[in-house]
């Protein structure tokens, strides 16, 4: 005769038992094979069922079968025999997948407004803001998947595949690789916020403050455009220096001008690509084209040298030569082929050390906002009197401009 012995803490065995038992220990089951099983189950039941119910049912079993089972009888019993995803998420306690869905959107589209206003409407129904948290990293995890295999959008789960191919083809790659990070980070910090649902808000605004594509940090990521009526940076769109308005710093004739053309270069949403390619234009078109990473920087690094049957000619700073690859060429033709509707070939020549890029330009202009910030600094009242009385020191490495 043999006994199976089945316990989850085999620890509180006598040791005189765990002595004379061959011990195995069973691995999770996946969330794959649980909803499986739970399928095969439901079907020799004879219940009717919807595949997002059971979905949610194996992620919540955790890589338990026992725990699968019992929830699945609980869900039998809460919904009088329907098996329904509204029925599943009442009893779990998870939040609503449209509003998760409706979360990501407003995460992808820069719009700080509408995502705080989804956290409003969230919190009427009090829900577990860890779960929330697990939910969004969850759907985040499956727009990666379908940005990389698009026909994973046609697999049975709680997400629509339609809803996943429009997120995966409106936020870029690596942003949903940072708000995964950052959600999955959030739910350890969560503990520690004053309150849960302000733990859940600051882990949202946080990947809205560290996007790859954000804005400049003097402005604010909750009133901030969408993503798709940002202004270009570069060239011809280069902002002028800002102080702090305490330092009374008024910005010259010259910033005017210079913000006047940055306001003249703006891509307005759904505009048609420019007939031309050249210097002044080009921050926007690299914007427009929605580059992003090292292909980004590289295209930055570069100024149009003409544009003439789709063959485009860049000149590269040499200073940014080491960063040319065939793989960053190659994304950058798709990415501008696919912008302009047509096939673009590309010709990219090394130039001198003193070519003037957009990426050159917005190194100047953060070197210029750090020169007035300190002269600023420097002539406040205030600082002037603690050098007199107390002999104190500044260190420079501390001033920032002003908002940052």
């Amino acid at each position: 005769m043999k006994f199976l012995l089945a316990t989850t803490d085999p620890q509180k065995l006598p040791v005189t038992v765990l002595s004379r038992c061959l011990q195995f220990s069973l691995k999770r089951l996946s969330a794959a094979l649980i909803g499986a099983r739970l399928k095969f189950i439901a079907g020799a039941e004879e219940l009717a069922f919807e595949a997002a119910a059971l979905a949610l049912l194996s992620r919540a079993a955790e890589g338990s079968m026992r725990d699968a089972l019992s929830l699945l009888d609980q869900l039998i019993a809460f919904g009088g025999g329907a098996l329904t995803e509204a029925n599943a998420r009442s009893m779990l306690g998870t939040i609503d997948r449209g509003h998760v869905e409706r979360i990501v959107a407003a995460l992808g589209a820069g719009d700080g407004a509408a995502l705080l206003a989804q956290v409003r409407d969230l919190d009427r129904d009090a829900p577990d803001y860890d779960r929330a948290l697990v939910e969004v990293a969850a759907l985040l995890q499956r727009i990666a998947i379908v940005q990389v295999v698009p026909d994973a959008a046609k697999s049975e789960d709680e997400f629509d595949g339609p809803d996943l191919l429009r997120l995966a083809r409106t936020i870029p790659p690596a942003d949903v690789q940072l708000y995964y990070q950052i959600a999955i980070a959030g739910r350890r910090d969560l503990g520690m916020a004053p309150e849960p649902r302000a733990g859940f808000e600051m882990t949202l605004l946080r990947m809205l403050a560290f996007r790859p594509e954000a804005e400049s940090p003097a402005e604010s990521a909750v009133g901030r455009e969408p993503a798709a009526a940002r202004r270009p940076t570069g060239s011809a769109s280069v902002e002028a220096p800002r102080s702090s308005p305490a330092a009374g710093v008024i910005p010259t004739a010259a910033a005017e001008t210079e913000r006047n053309a940055a306001s003249a270069a703006r891509t307005e949403p759904g505009a048609p690509p420019p007939v031309s390619i050249d210097a002044a234009n080009w921050p926007a078109i690299v914007d427009a084209a929605q580059l992003s990473g090292m292909a980004r920087q590289f295209a930055l690094n570069c100024v149009p040298a003409s544009f003439e049957h789709g063959l485009l000619r860049l000149r590269l700073d040499a200073a940014a030569a080491d960063r040319r690859t065939k793989q960053i060429e190659e994304k950058m033709l798709q990415a501008l082929s696919k912008y302009f509707g047509q096939e673009i070939r590309l010709s990219v020549e090394t130039a001198d050390n003193g070519l003037v890029t957009p990426a050159r330009q917005r190194s100047l202009a953060e070197q210029n906002k750090m020169t007035a910030a300190a002269a600023a600094f420097d002539e406040d009242p205030t600082v002037k009197g603690l050098r007199e009385r107390f002999g104190a020191d500044v260190d420079a490495a501390s001033i920032k401009p002003g908002g940052m």
